[in-house]
């Protein structure tokens, strides 16, 4: 009888790379790195700006590291500005605003010229043995993360995502950005930026503050336990998006024994022209599958894990 119960199910994670278009996915538990199915997973791709949560990240961790105080002001410059790509608050030469502040433009409303505000301002406090300009210093530091994740397939370009130049592309794949989602979520700030539907930041403005309402860019938030992550679009990408979605941890108890077990599962989404229905397919996808793999005892295979 449980053979016959399982065979649906089965045949039906079999079949998933037939029902979806995306170029590439995957999904992963969080807590163990565990696949639970995927397609094209290593394969090179642009994936816009869900470069954003390697940037996001690397102020987390630069303002971790230093105490730096996420509420310290930064300035958008002319070349923060010049650099292409979506602007949604509206940013302006001049204006002000405060780390925290970019970091929800960047994260929620995939503001490239937040995003490059950040890493103006921090890659100009980060070591620096190149003498590089400060956002390309901080592009290194980037790549310098990604090389710790082993994300051996990824290669970043700017703190936005743009894929413009025609030269040079940047690229990575489900699968690694499968490790950096893992690795920022194990920042306990970084979920609570990116599971936002909305956030009022404050715009300095010639002194002038100018608050502006950020909805996020995520329209899956709130279904079936999504809380986060990032979503990414170019021409060249495709859609893209990361998504997170937490059951409550599971409690066993043995005698005096109680054992926890975190339930998060990541999905990771490239090339995709409907990427919000793909996604909440893969979402109820991925936990069909855990389920599943929760049942047969939560085996690991080093070869079935990121």
């Amino acid at each position: 009888m449980k053979i016959l119960r399982l065979a649906p199910l089965c045949a039906l994670l079999l079949s998933v790379g037939s029902l979806f278009a995306a170029q590439s996915y995957i999904i992963v538990d969080n807590q163990t790195g565990r696949i639970l199915a995927g397609d094209n997973r290593d394969e090179k791709r642009q994936v816009a700006s869900l470069t954003k949560v390697a940037t996001g990240m690397l102020v987390l961790d630069w303002a971790q590291l230093n105490k730096a105080d996420l509420t310290q002001m930064a300035t958008v410059s002319a070349r923060a500005l010049s650099s292409g790509g979506v602007n949604p608050v509206g940013l302006q030469e001049g204006d002000q605003l405060s780390l925290r502040d970019l970091l929800y433009c960047a994260l929620m409303a995939s503001d490239n010229v937040a995003a490059t505000v950040l890493a103006e301002h921090v890659g100009s406090r980060l070591p620096n043995t190149q003498g590089l300009l400060p956002i390309d210093n901080f592009v290194s530091h980037m790549n310098a993360l990604a090389r710790t994740l082993g994300m051996n397939h990824t290669r970043f370009l700017n703190p936005s995502g743009l894929d413009s130049n025609s030269e040079s592309l940047p690229f990575s794949t489900a699968a690694d950005i499968a490790r950096l989602t893992r690795y920022a979520y194990s920042e306990a700030d970084f979920p609570f930026y990116v599971s936002q539907e909305s956030r009022v930041v404050h715009v300095f403005r010639a002194g002038v503050d100018n608050p502006f309402e950020l909805r996020n860019t995520n329209e899956l938030l709130g279904q079936e336990n999504i809380d986060g992550v990032k979503t990414g679009r170019t021409s060249k990408a495709g859609e893209c998006l990361i998504l997170s979605s937490e059951r409550r941890p599971e409690v066993q108890r043995e005698g005096n024994t109680v054992q926890v077990t975190p339930r998060r599962i990541i999905v990771v989404l490239l090339g995709s022209t409907n990427r919000f229905g793909e996604g909440l397919a893969l979402i109820k996808q991925g936990w069909a599958a855990y389920d599943q793999w929760a049942a047969q005892g939560r085996k690991i295979k080093s070869s079935q894990t990121l």
